[in-house]
């Protein structure tokens, strides 16, 4: 919170201050390209995604074949943006990859869809999400102060999911404001492969949630999990282990 005040608030011209929030270059070759794809940005429909299709993939520090971008996609420091093949990004996503030092900050797998409204926030941290996982509307992956997000293959994210790495702040002081006290260093998430979370689940930072496990709809998963659990409640607790299905 702090820096980004600072870099929208702080001292230079507001086309610097636009191009370290927004572009992440000084460059203006960067500038303008950005500019020319974020005119691009709202074009509705079969002609306005070839557009993008066509010129987008050179914002991006890696962009694999076969991306799909809808109108109304929000990107912050695009060139921290790694995207595998196939990868869809759905209406109202905001993608942004904002970091002092990471070449790539955001790293997106092979055939993953971000369905609409969902956000993937870096601030001064990392999300790297493997191949063929889903996203449904409303997600928000955040990673703060080198706190990483780590999400492996084949995983499911309900509506209105919510992973953050780094999101506790430090609450010694009672002399300064609790912002200005610094975010907690935890460890971040990982989400192991085939990992399910039902609508609305919360899973915080120094959580690791093993192969094959599932939270529950509403759950707030404070601590780790176990490979092929199922997990329930506020904070929540594992209720059930996953066994094979005996086969016919």
């Amino acid at each position: 919170m702090h820096k980004t005040h600072q870099a929208v608030s702080g001292k230079g011209s507001p086309l610097a201050k636009y191009q370290d929030v927004m572009v992440g270059s000084r460059s203006w070759a960067a500038l303008l390209y950005y500019e020319w794809c974020m005119l691009l940005g709202p074009l509705p429909g079969a002609i306005g995604m070839l557009l993008r299709q066509l010129f987008w993939p050179r914002l991006f520090a890696e962009c694999g074949k076969g991306c799909l971008f809808a109108p109304g996609i929000i990107l912050r420091h695009p060139g921290r943006i790694s995207l595998g093949s196939s990868v869809v990004i759905s209406e109202g996503c905001v993608l942004d990859a904002r970091h002092s030092s990471a070449a790539v900050s955001i790293r997106i797998g092979d055939n993953v869809i971000l369905s609409s409204n969902v956000m993937l926030s870096c601030k001064n941290g990392t999300i790297d999400i493997g191949d063929n996982c889903g996203f449904n509307s409303q997600a928000i992956i955040q990673s703060c102060g080198g706190c990483p997000v780590n999400i492996g293959p084949d995983c499911i994210f309900g509506q209105q999911c919510f992973v953050i790495g780094g999101g506790s702040y430090h609450l010694d002081r009672l002399d300064i404001p609790i912002w200005k006290q610094g975010n907690r260093v935890d460890g971040g998430v990982r989400l192991e492969g085939d990992v399910w979370l039902g609508g609305k689940v919360t899973v915080l930072g120094g959580v690791t949630m093993g192969r094959g496990s599932v939270a529950g709809a509403g759950a707030v998963l404070t601590k780790s999990v176990a490979p092929y659990t199922i997990s329930a409640g506020v904070p929540a607790k594992v209720i059930k282990t996953r066994t094979a299905e005996p086969q016919a």
